[in-house]
Formats: C-alpha cells, sequence, structure tokens
C-alpha cells in the first residue's frame, strides 16, 4: 500500500509546529478520513478536497483515502491544511511527484471550485518553516507577498489546486483563473498626531515624554475634557521606530487576526485603544477552538490604553499584573495553550470620581467621599504598584499661555529626545539583554557596579522605611530616575532626579 507526504504548518499563538501530512489509498469502500486531532473546520476538508480536485481536472485514487496528520497529539486548527492534504491524495494517485511534494511545505485553503484561498498566520506559519529548515514553501497567490517577508525562503505562489499540480509535475493544462484576492478594508488616513497640539500640561507633557524614554507604564487622572486621551494617544508618536525582532513579531500578530502585511514589516509601535467593557478574554486573549491574541498581544512593542480605567471589570485589569512583570501572555484552554508576547507600555486614564468634577476650580463635585474612594479603588494596589509614572491633569483655562501663543513642544523634538535617551541607555545595558530602564532588575540597579551613594538614596530610603513605597516601588522609583537623568544628560541620578521620580510615583 503506497503511502505518500507533505509537510504543513499547525500554529498555537506564534509558535508554529511542522506537521507531516500522510496521504495513503486502499482497494476497499470509496471514502475519505482525516486522523490526527482534526477541529471541525479541518475534518470538513474532505468535502473541500473531493469537490476542488473534480473541477480542476485532478482524479483522486480510488478507494478509500487515509489523510494522517503527524504528531497525531497535537491539536490542529483551521482550513490552512487544504492544500498539503490535497496534493498528498494527488501524490498517492501519481498524478504528481512524490518526491517533489516532499520537499514543499504546502499553505492554504481550497475553495470548491479549485481555486486557494488566503489564509491567516502566513507569516509566522513560513517563519516556523524557515527555523525548521525547510526551504520551500507553497501559498495562495493573494499571501505571497506576505510570505516573502521572511528570507531565506523560496515562496511558491499558486492560484489554483490545478496550478499545483502543475508545479509538482502534473501533465495538465494551465488554465488563467482570477485569483482570489485579500479582503482589504478600506483604511481612512489620519492627520499625524502632533505633541504641539496639547496644550497647557506642561508637567504631564514632561511625563509622557519621560515614559516614551524610558519604557514606562504611566496613569493621567483629570476632569472630563482635561486632555488625558490627546497625551495618551500622542505616546506612541514618540515613540522611535521598531527594531527588527520586535517588527517580525507585530508583523506575525497582525497576520494571526487577518491584518495581513502590506509587503513590508510593521515599522510603527502599536496602539491599542479597547472599550471598557471588554471582557478578560479580549484583553489577554482566548478562544473555545483556536486561542486568538487579545489586546494586550496586539499592543506588544507598543501602548495599550484603558480610558476611564475605573469602568473596566475588576479581574479584566487585575489579569494584567502578570503580563506587566513577564512581557508575554500564556492562555491555557482544555485542548491546548497559546503563548503571544505581551512587552507593551500601558496607560491608564481616570476621571477623579464619578461625576470628573473633583478637585476642579470651577466644578461643584456631588459624589461623597465614599464613592470618590470606591471609584478610584477599583484599580487596585499591585495593579497601581506597576504604574511608574501617576500625572494629574488638570482643567485647561482661558488663561493658559498657550491658547494664545505656540509654545509647545513637538512630536519631532520630543522623539528626537527619546531616541538620544533610548540610545544612551542600550549603551549602558549593553551585555544584559535590556534595551530600556523600565526593562533594568532592581537588584541589577543596586548592585555594586550601579549603585547610587546614600546621600542620593536618602529621600527614597526614608520613603521605604515608612511604608511610603514598596520594595517594587523602590526599584521602578530607581528606573525612573535613571530615565530622568537620561533627559537631563546627566552621568547618573542625583537626589533631585530621584525626588522628581518619587513625586511623580506619588503625584496622584
Amino acid at each position: 500500500m503506497a503511502v505518500a507526504r507533505t509537510w504543513s504548518v499547525a500554529l498555537a499563538g506564534l509558535t508554529g509546529a511542522i506537521v507531516e501530512v500522510e496521504a495513503s489509498a486502499s482497494a476497499t469502500v470509496p471514502g475519505m478520513a482525516i486522523v490526527g486531532l482534526p477541529d471541525k473546520s479541518l475534518g470538513e476538508a474532505a468535502h473541500r478536497i473531493k469537490s476542488a480536485t473534480a473541477n480542476s481536472g485532478c482524479e483522486l485514487p480510488g478507494g478509500k483515502i487515509t489523510i494522517n496528520l503527524s504528531p497525531a497529539s497535537l491539536p490542529k486548527q483551521g482550513s490552512a491544511f487544504d492544500l498539503a492534504m490535497a496534493l498528498a491524495c494527488l501524490a498517492v494517485g501519481g498524478l504528481i511527484r512524490r518526491e517533489s511534494a516532499e520537499r514543499v511545505v504546502h499553505l492554504g485553503e481550497l475553495g470548491l471550485d479549485g481555486r486557494l484561498r488566503p489564509s491567516t498566520g502566513v507569516l509566522p506559519a513560513v517563519l516556523a518553516a524557515s527555523r525548521a529548515g525547510y526551504e520551500a514553501v507553497m501559498v495562495p497567490t493573494a499571501n505571497v507577498e506576505e510570505a516573502k517577508l521572511v528570507p531565506g525562503v523560496t515562496v511558491i505562489g499558486a492560484t489554483s489546486l490545478r496550478d499545483a499540480a502543475i508545479w509538482h509535475g502534473a501533465e495538465l493544462s494551465t488554465i488563467d483563473l482570477e485569483p482570489v484576492r485579500l479582503r482589504s478594508e478600506t483604511v481612512v488616513a489620519s492627520e499625524p498626531l502632533d505633541l504641539a497640539d496639547v496644550v497647557g500640561q506642561p508637567d504631564a507633557v514632561e511625563a509622557m515624554i519621560a515614559a516614551a524614554a524610558g519604557g514606562h507604564h504611566a496613569m493621567l487622572v483629570g476632569p472630563p475634557g482635561a486632555g488625558k486621551t490627546m497625551l495618551a494617544a500622542r505616546l506612541p508618536e514618540l515613540l522611535p521606530d521598531l527594531e527588527p525582532e520586535a517588527a517580525v513579531e507585530v508583523s506575525c500578530l497582525r497576520s494571526l487576526i487577518g491584518r495581513v502585511p502590506d509587503g513590508m514589516l510593521a515599522r510603527r509601535p502599536p496602539w491599542e485603544n479597547p472599550h471598557h467593557s471588554s471582557s478578560a478574554a479580549a484583553i489577554i486573549g482566548g478562544g473555545s477552538r483556536q486561542i486568538r491574541p487579545g489586546a494586550a498581544a496586539r499592543a506588544a512593542h507598543g501602548v495599550l490604553f484603558l480610558d476611564e480605567a475605573p469602568e473596566f471589570r475588576v479581574d479584566v485589569l487585575d489579569s494584567l499584573r502578570q503580563p506587566l512583570e513577564s512581557g508575554v501572555v500564556t492562555v491555557h484552554r482544555a485542548h491546548g495553550s497559546a503563548t503571544f508576547p505581551a512587552a507593551f507600555q500601558l496607560v491608564l486614564a481616570a476621571n477623579p470620581c464619578p461625576c470628573g468634577q473633583y478637585g476642579t476650580a470651577d466644578g461643584v463635585c456631588a459624589c461623597p467621599p465614599q464613592a470618590r474612594r470606591r471609584y478610584l479603588g477599583r484599580i487596585s494596589g499591585p495593579l497601581l504598584d506597576r504604574i511608574d509614572i501617576r500625572v494629574r491633569v488638570q482643567r485647561i483655562t482661558s488663561t493658559v499661555p498657550g491658547l494664545v501663543d505656540d509654545r509647545s513642544v513637538t512630536t519631532v523634538h520630543a522623539r528626537a529626545r527619546v531616541e538620544a535617551v533610548r540610545a544612551a541607555s542600550a549603551e549602558r545595558l549593553t551585555g544584559t539583554g535590556w534595551r530600556t530602564n523600565a526593562q533594568a532588575s532592581g537588584p541589577w540597579l543596586r548592585s555594586t557596579r550601579m549603585r547610587l551613594g546614600r546621600s542620593v538614596t536618602a529621600g527614597l530610603d526614608r520613603a521605604l522605611e515608612r511604608g511610603g513605597i514598596t520594595m517594587r516601588g523602590y526599584d521602578r522609583v530607581l528606573r525612573l530616575g535613571w530615565t530622568l537623568a537620561d533627559l537631563d544628560g546627566a552621568i547618573s541620578p542625583s537626589g533631585e532626579h530621584l525626588g522628581r521620580a518619587l513625586f511623580l510615583r506619588k503625584g496622584i
């Protein structure tokens, strides 16, 4: 009994595993069976394969065809295995060369007319194939540009199953078919966000520049209309372009959710702004069958902004505590688990009370003290302990100078400062594996090599002794102090830098 094989890729998050696709035909009652833990959509591939081969003029072998997806213990999801299974069946029947099919990894969904439909997750799948040592990948025509983003891999585009069979040696005439195109969404180009648009908030602007320079998390508290969202939305514009490794991860995540890269890797940090009604699965990730990345993963190497943070469910906010520390999200389900990158900058925005008027000069707050405490108390202490910068944003009045003359900091100028700080911190952190001050560990900052003098840390030490900050807070103030020193061009933080860092941490 003859057996033919080829290869495909099973994705679990961004991690891809090579799957051996075997096909065998036996002289029994005609039929097709797919084994190897396929999900519902993969189990239905038998109907797609039969129709696609018939409409492509490719004859399947007679008898019962058994398709095995190995390793059999690994769950497989999705329709991207269709092309590999169909070609394995054609190889068993002798229509295509077996040795040719065995050298190529195949990805793509079959339509009933035999055309290949584009699949999601092609970029991480091709990357997994490359890392496993495979040199050739066949994908639908619509996914060719995306697959070519992986260097060192020969990408073969196929419009239909017939084209794929011809490439593998089938003696068939070529039929011109219109390839299935990607369903591209119309994206309205937005105006670039400039930091100069924010007026009357010099302290908040400097705090956001410090957050961008050191990679620190931030929280903005102020009345409605004070500019909290304006400040947060301009933070991604202050961040430098993504480094190559980060660009690959961001592009792979976008490919996984169907945002196909447009012929090039993502270069700008992502921005995610989920609604406050979002569930924990929407923020962290989940899914009953196929685990999908949540907002935290989609914001990796960028900014996750939670507007009206106290309106989020408490369990949703607290689910961010672990990703803030580890930089990854691991989602476990009964059928498996998936790990996604989640090294994002968190920015929270909140009103000072339910009515939003507490602390304003011209507003009258109708909220009792207990309601005010309960409102901001929805953001738990352990989550707040991970926020380095906490800024009070005041409402703007007509007397603010920025309303009549332009003296605000521009995004171009601020990003230049941020890039200079990041270059200085990267040089200081050479050999540690860290790139920004926020990534540096507390023990390393308190080591003999980096330890600051007692006179410099005296105020910080007293705050720790009196219980004003935790040990985690102590280390985070040190990190922020180094960022403020870098912004001032100082060799190391002074007592003033640590005092400003402690004030920013206790600002609300």
